[in-house]
């Protein structure tokens, strides 16, 4: 791949499971990569594991946490300065929480690092992704969004309190509001960046053999303990495909697993329910930075 035709992927989450697995793929076909990783001394371990996998392109680490909107801003900021252009963004990084911790920023920890944090660096990195688009084929440039089966198993939201910070809060509630705050902000992406020829989806990858349920609780990590796993390359695949493959360009705002699409909570065909997650989003971003 020419320095012409070269393209960047910014991958959150890229130090473990899916997003290094991804983050690998996509350097091994010779793409500029761009990672986030939250834990310092995974995040430096896992650079030089992408770079031997690469076939050329640039490979950095950024460290940041997503929960953060301080951090995400500054790590936008830190991808601006490395690159002109964005054509993949991959929003991975995510897991759940043991309990409740209320960040600094006064977010709740969970949707922040799940969902705020992403909504925060997508809109910050928009201006890449469109100057990308402006200049390559329709349907190249892409945001995908790693989601969850989780996100189908609510019925909605509390709107009067969307982070359980008033009560009510429980870690597979919390996680599963996340996931569906993902397939959300992926089905808005989509409508908002039609005319820029930007495509956006969300996957579920499946039950990966990863950290993400690291510091779930001891009930949920048992639990997951009994559930067929994928390894984090099986894991990646759909994604990978959602983000180069020529299907998953002529169409947006879907919703996928194992390359099919999948049927997503009702909720996602509701354009009041996206916009109302939107308009928060945006509330609670602005507010924390």
């Amino acid at each position: 791949m020419t320095q012409e035709q070269r393209r960047t992927a910014v991958i959150t989450g890229a130090s473990s499971g899916v997003g290094k697995a991804t983050a690998q793929a996509l350097a091994a076909q010779g793409w500029d990569v761009i990672g986030i990783g939250r834990d310092p001394q995974r995040t430096a371990a896992a650079e030089p594991d992408i770079r031997a996998a690469s076939a050329g392109g640039q490979v950095h680490m950024i460290r940041a946490d997503l929960a953060l909107m301080a951090e995400t801003a500054q790590a936008a900021d830190t991808i601006a300065a490395l690159t002109d252009r964005v054509d993949v963004l991959v929003n991975n990084a995510g897991g759940m929480a043991k309990e409740q911790v209320v960040t600094r920023e006064g977010n709740e920890g969970n949707f922040a690092s799940n969902h705020l944090g992403h909504f925060l660096l997508t809109q910050r990195l928009l201006p890449l992704l469109k100057r990308a688009a402006a200049a390559a084929p329709k349907g190249s440039v892409r945001i995908i969004n790693v989601s969850s089966d989780a996100s189908e198993m609510i019925p909605g939201f509390d709107w009067d309190d969307l982070q359980l910070l008033k009560g009510g809060f429980s870690s597979g509630r919390a996680y599963c509001q996340a996931k569906l705050a993902n397939v959300l902000f992926a089905r808005g992406l989509a409508q908002r960046l039609a005319a820029d020829g930007i495509i956006a989806h969300a996957v579920h990858p499946g039950t990966v053999d990863s950290n993400f349920a690291s510091h779930a609780t001891e009930a949920t990590q048992a639990y997951i303990a009994t559930l067929d796993h994928l390894t984090p390359e099986q894991g990646a695949d759909t994604v990978l495909w959602l983000a180069t493959a020529e299907e998953p360009g002529q169409t947006s705002g879907g919703y996928y697993y194992l390359r099919k699409p999948r049927t997503p909570n009702p909720l996602i065909d509701d354009p009041a329910t996206v916009n109302r997650l939107w308009a928060e989003s945006e509330k609670l971003v602005a507010q924390a930075h």
